[in-house]
């Protein structure tokens, strides 16, 4: 074959091969549907509040020893995430929230932040969950053994099991998030547990040491780690009220707590997150460093 027609040949198959690419662009596939994450079939029926949540499983979460049961009711619950594993301080869990109240979700999973972000509005079906609480913080997750304690205790569900029972809705809206604003930590702790927070015009107990949130016990031997969290405490209230919850590998962990040098007195600021309990005691736990507003004057 002459190889000026063998070149025509390839340069017609090139040309074809260009339109059916084009052609395909315009419409000729299918387009995917949903998001590739979490279970799209699942739909809004049967959806309940979480504040009704809560109360149907209140003699459960707010026992006074740790138990749960599994939700063998077909409902769901509906609302936004308020906090993930962005910042490293809330580990392995979301909290979600909707107008009447917040929960935690337990899942074993990292980088969660990248599908279920601030603002995300996601549905959980519930029915074959588990649920309870951990020290009175209501959380849904799964059952697990826990061989510290030798006992079967609520804990995360794997992330498999966690897709299966997610549904992602629209777009993340940070804007649309609900913040409870001068936070009294007098509040019912059974109703605003969970709910994202903001502390107005507190200061830091003045601590030696390194003086960061929450160091290293390798690093800072005056700092007492627990359960891989240092607690801070605030001028403003007492220690078995309300404490300000880091983990040693929040992001921000390393940061100098507010405090004026020059002066020798702690820096006045606004603190953001998360309102857990432990008991009575409220934790706040900071989602990410820019939740810690300093007030320079």
């Amino acid at each position: 074959m002459n190889i000026k027609i063998i070149y025509q040949t390839l340069c017609l198959c090139l040309v074809g091969c260009a339109i059916s690419a084009t052609t395909a662009c315009q419409g000729d596939w299918d387009e995917p549907q949903g998001v590739p994450f979490g279970n799209n079939s699942i739909d809004d029926q049967n959806i309940i509040s979480i504040s009704d949540l809560k109360k149907q499983y209140a003699d459960v979460i707010f026992a006074s020893t740790d138990t749960y049961v599994k939700i063998d009711k077909d409902i769901k619950i509906k609302g936004r995430v308020t906090g993930n594993d962005l910042g490293g301080n809330l580990y392995k869990q979301i909290a979600v929230q909707d107008t009447t109240g917040a929960i935690i979700i337990s899942v074993n999973q990292s980088g969660m932040h990248g599908f279920v972000p601030e603002g995300q509005e996601i549905i959980i079906a519930l029915k074959d969950l588990y649920i309870g609480g951990y020290r009175k913080q209501p959380q849904i997750g799964y059952y697990y053994f826990n061989a510290n304690h030798n006992a079967v205790e609520l804990g995360r569900m794997y992330k498999e099991r966690f897709q299966e029972h997610l549904k992602i809705v629209g777009t993340p809206d940070a804007s649309k998030l609900t913040v409870l604003d001068n936070f009294d930590p007098t509040l019912d702790k059974n109703e605003n547990c969970a709910k994202l927070v903001k502390l107005r015009n507190v200061s830091f107990v003045h601590v030696s040491g390194l003086g960061t949130f929450a160091p290293d016990s390798t690093a800072d031997k005056t700092v007492k780690v627990v359960g891989g969290c240092v607690n801070r405490e605030l001028n403003e209230y007492d220690a078995d009220d309300l404490v300000i919850r880091t983990s040693t590998y929040a992001r921000f962990a390393a940061m100098k707590l507010p405090y004026d040098e020059v002066n020798k007195k702690p820096k006045m600021c606004n603190l953001t997150g998360i309102a857990t309990r432990f008991n009575d005691t409220w934790q706040l736990l900071i989602r990410k460093e820019s939740d810690i507003e300093i007030i320079e004057n």
